[in-house]
């Protein structure tokens, strides 16, 4: 577990709904119900913080949400009790993933790789425990390779990162670089926000 990382987001846990509650949430809706629609299977959900896209879970699907807060994870709680289906949360690091290979269907995240420590190592963890073809569905802020959008989230970064996010991260070249396939990038606002699909070579 990263202990320093983890007391980040304990912190962090306090005016997290508060920041990312109402208004965020209406939105990307549609995007992010669009993009968990597809869960099937065995899914794990990466780093559900305080639980706020369960509201956009498709009901009756089997999910595993980690996260690396258990502050977070309390606030999740209540919001995964009531989700109509099967729904367990588990405190853990992504770099510490302790299911076997091959464990998951589908992975799916949500404004996750903005805060992982190590990206692609974190991508690569993922990979371990999708089934071969399994698949990762993934809604991420990113880095931007237009003036003055990129130039702005750079100089942005140094005082984000220590709040909890880095804002100019290339995510989707990452996802390349931990070994996914078929990786397909849909912006959903400007060339910042956007959705990643990718899977697992068989």
């Amino acid at each position: 577990m990263d202990i320093a990382t983890q007391r980040k987001w304990d912190n962090a846990v306090r005016g997290y709904d508060l920041m990312n509650g109402f208004g965020p949430e209406r939105r990307w809706e549609p995007w992010k119900r669009e993009l968990f629609s597809h869960m099937a299977g065995n899914v794990l959900f990466l780093a559900i913080g305080t639980g706020q896209d369960i509201q956009f879970f498709p009901p009756g699907r089997r999910i595993t949400a980690i996260d690396i807060s258990e502050r977070m994870l309390d606030q999740a709680r209540p919001r995964a009790e009531k989700y109509d289906g099967d729904l367990d949360l588990r405190h853990l690091d992504v770099h510490d993933l302790d299911y076997p290979t091959a464990t998951f269907d589908q992975v799916f995240t949500s404004c996750t790789f903005c805060s992982v420590p190590n990206p692609v190592d974190g991508l690569r963890a993922l990979g371990r425990v999708l089934k071969p073809g399994g698949t990762l569905g993934m809604f991420e802020h990113t880095g931007s390779r237009f003036f003055p959008f990129g130039l702005m989230l750079d100089l942005m970064t140094p005082l984000t990162r220590r709040l909890g996010p880095e804002l100019n991260r290339n995510t989707p070249d990452n996802v390349q670089r931990a070994g996914f396939v078929d990786v397909v990038v849909e912006p959903v606002y400007l060339d910042v926000v956007k959705i990643i699909r990718a899977r697992r070579p068989h």
